[in-house]
């Protein structure tokens, strides 16, 4: 696994439910940190990321779904609505926060770390920017 979320740590972010979440709680855990939303024509990758969580949380694994509404206005909803699409149609148990900005001036620390580990990944960083919505980063956070 890569080094990249060692240091994620210090970071937090309110659940979808509006309780905050301090990512040193998942110490020794494997995180897929993805950006969301219910309105892409990616959205069905809710199905398989709920698979690798249920498959491997056992195991040590998490997904972090971070919702955004900055690509094509895709994620208009409340954290309410967000909450009940992706529990109603993809059965999400996975930890859900709640919308943020994960490019510009208004990107939650945790995305403009997380740009800086890895700025030109599989080309869906372009200049330091997420392109597109359900961009993922996965690392280990080693205890």
């Amino acid at each position: 696994m890569d080094r990249i979320l060692s240091t994620v740590y210090p970071f937090s972010a309110p659940l979808i439910d509006g309780q905050l979440l301090g990512l040193n709680s998942l110490r020794g855990r494997v995180l897929l940190i993805v950006n969301t939303a219910s309105k892409c024509g990616f959205t069905p990758q809710y199905e398989g990321l709920e698979a690798l969580f249920r498959t491997y949380r056992d195991r040590g694994f998490e997904v972090l779904a971070f919702p955004s509404n900055e690509f094509g206005a895709q994620e208009p909803g409340s954290e309410a609505e967000i909450r009940a699409f992706c529990e109603l149609n993809f059965g999400v148990t996975f930890p859900l926060f709640g919308k943020i900005c994960v490019n510009g001036p208004h990107a939650h620390p945790l995305y403009r770390y997380l740009k800086k580990q890895k700025p030109g990944v599989l080309r869906f960083l372009a200049g330091g920017a997420i392109r597109w919505n359900f961009t993922k980063f996965l690392g280990a956070c080693r205890a």
